[in-house]
């Protein structure tokens, strides 16, 4: 029984009605889905997928278990059609010198060689050849919208395998013929981006070749189509996605009752972190203090949020709630923390030789370029921070020397750049102060990014520090911040129920429910 009696983090009292008012009220920011209060008091998130629920264990079933392993993967691929614009689907290339890629080129030629065989005996032998004629044509007829009728008639009285055959028994078939009728149709049916491959199929003049090569074209344009009706299908997944997550989310909890237990977790955790804060800053020494703390669900909520830019996505496992957008939350912190490496290396530079280079931003845009290129995959483990970081110490002392001198300075002398290459190396040390400064500022503009309206009617002011990464920065917390947004309307209704119970308890969620179903 998960979570049960977490009302004793809050203090022994029980919620007032007025409690439990104001929760429902401060939620309603949550989602700019129309969310009303109601809509968070309502069987969205079920009273059986309740993350302390008193139930005991239901047992799931296999076919439960597919049931919603099919919902979870129906849900991330129109999550991700929708929200990635650049999305698409691409043909599966083994690798030639894999086993697996040398015996599909083993099968398919020795194919391609049998075919050649027959076409080329005495007489010709059509069998094989008129079942890929007929293959093609089913290909052709998929391509063909619903009112392309006269196409469609076209391609199945010259592609008629009954009529081949009738054909072939009196030597009277002209395979090249039939070829060049379907390359041509090709030619009408496919995409702009094969015009080319179209000329090369017209220009082959051995046939097992062209119908080889005729297959390997039909695949592309396969794609081509699939793509299309992606492209075609975004904007309808746009208006729908809200929806559509959340009741596919809502299935998936009701044949996997512990779908929650992550999100449970991840909330929980900044429960009590905000918990802790807020009595250490009440607490008077001296005095008894026997008011409970009052929480925002929002505040929570939004740092809760802000953990996923710190999160290890490597070891640790993401909310259940945010799994479809994990490779982007992933992406992005690795760039936020070059971003951050940047900001740290660019103000110890400016406090160091600020006053000898000051008025000088084509330095600074150099030593920033110099930067982001060595520091690029410094989330990968094989990555050696600490060598890199002194390479583009002393790269530095290298450009600032050269500038200096450019314009009749004298250069840095060797304690200066000693201490400044050293600098640079002690960043990657634990409580690096200068770290933990840029760090603070980072997630004070990414607090007040969640804090913004959706949408936002313009972005937040930089802290100080920052302004060498301000461009790239304001670009990544956009990204971010409509990930949360989005997340914020999908799963509101989920996160209300959690944080009801965490800050509320039982009580208060049971008299919510109540008053819903009374409504």
């Amino acid at each position: 029984m998960p979570f049960n009696g977490e009302k004793q983090c809050v203090g022994e009292d029980q919620p007032s009605d007025s409690d439990s008012s104001r929760f429902s009220e401060s939620m309603a920011s949550l989602s700019d889905y129309e969310c009303s209060r109601q809509s968070f008091t309502s069987d969205s998130s079920s009273k059986s997928s309740s993350p302390a629920s008193t139930s005991p264990p239901r047992v799931v079933t296999f076919d439960e278990v597919m049931a919603a392993a099919r919902n979870l993967s129906n849900m991330t691929l129109a999550h991700e059609i929708a929200v990635n614009e650049n999305f698409q689907l691409k043909q599966d290339a083994l690798p030639e010198s894999s086993l697996a890629g040398q015996v599909r080129h083993i099968v398919h030629q020795a194919f391609w060689d049998v075919l050649e065989s027959e076409l080329n005996a005495e007489p010709p032998e059509y069998e094989h050849a008129i079942k890929l004629f007929e293959e093609i044509r089913e290909i052709l007829l998929s391509f063909l919208t619903p009112g392309g009728n006269r196409l469609r008639n076209q391609i199945c009285e010259v592609l008629d395998t009954d009529l081949i055959r009738q054909q072939a028994e009196h030597s009277a078939v002209d395979i090249q013929g039939l070829a060049n009728y379907v390359i041509s149709t090709m030619g009408k049916l496919c995409a702009p981006v094969r015009d080319d491959d179209i000329r090369e199929l017209k220009a082959t003049s051995n046939i097992v070749e062209v119908l080889r090569q005729i297959f390997h074209v039909l695949d592309l344009m396969k794609m081509d189509m699939v793509n299309f009706t992606i492209r075609s299908l975004r904007p309808h997944l746009q208006r729908q996605l809200i929806d559509y997550e959340r009741t596919k989310f809502q299935e998936i909890l009701e044949e996997t009752p512990s779908a929650l237990d992550q999100t449970t977790e991840w909330i929980k955790e900044s429960v009590h972190e905000e918990l802790l804060s807020l009595s250490e800053a009440t607490l008077t020494p001296g005095a008894e203090n026997n008011s409970k703390p009052s929480l925002s669900p929002t505040l929570v909520l939004n740092n809760s949020y802000l953990k996923l830019l710190q999160w290890d996505y490597q070891k640790k496992e993401l909310p259940e709630t945010l799994m479809t957008d994990g490779a982007r939350l992933q992406e992005l912190t690795e760039k936020l923390n070059q971003l951050k490496m940047i900001a740290c290396l660019a103000l110890i530079t400016n406090n160091m030789v600020g006053a000898l280079t000051e008025g000088l931003p084509e330095l600074a845009v150099r030593l920033k370029r110099i930067s982001a290129v060595l520091l690029e995959g410094m989330n990968k483990e094989t990555f050696n921070l600490k060598e890199v970081l002194n390479s583009i110490g002393i790269q530095t002392c290298v450009e600032v020397n050269k500038t200096l001198m450019e314009r009749g300075l004298p250069a840095l002398n060797a304690e200066v750049q000693a201490n400044l290459v050293g600098q640079f190396s002690s960043i990657e040390e634990e409580d690096n102060p200068i770290w933990s400064l840029i760090d603070k500022r980072i997630q004070l503009y990414m607090k007040s990014l969640l804090c913004l309206p959706n949408p936002p009617r313009g972005m937040p002011p930089m802290p100080g520090g920052l302004a060498v990464v301000q461009q790239e920065l304001e670009s990544l917390g956009s990204q971010y911040a409509n990930i949360v947004n989005l997340n914020k309307q999908v799963y509101g209704p989920f996160y209300a129920n959690i944080l009801r119970k965490l800050l509320f308890g039982e009580e208060a969620t049971e008299k919510a429910e109540a008053s819903s179903s009374t409504n």
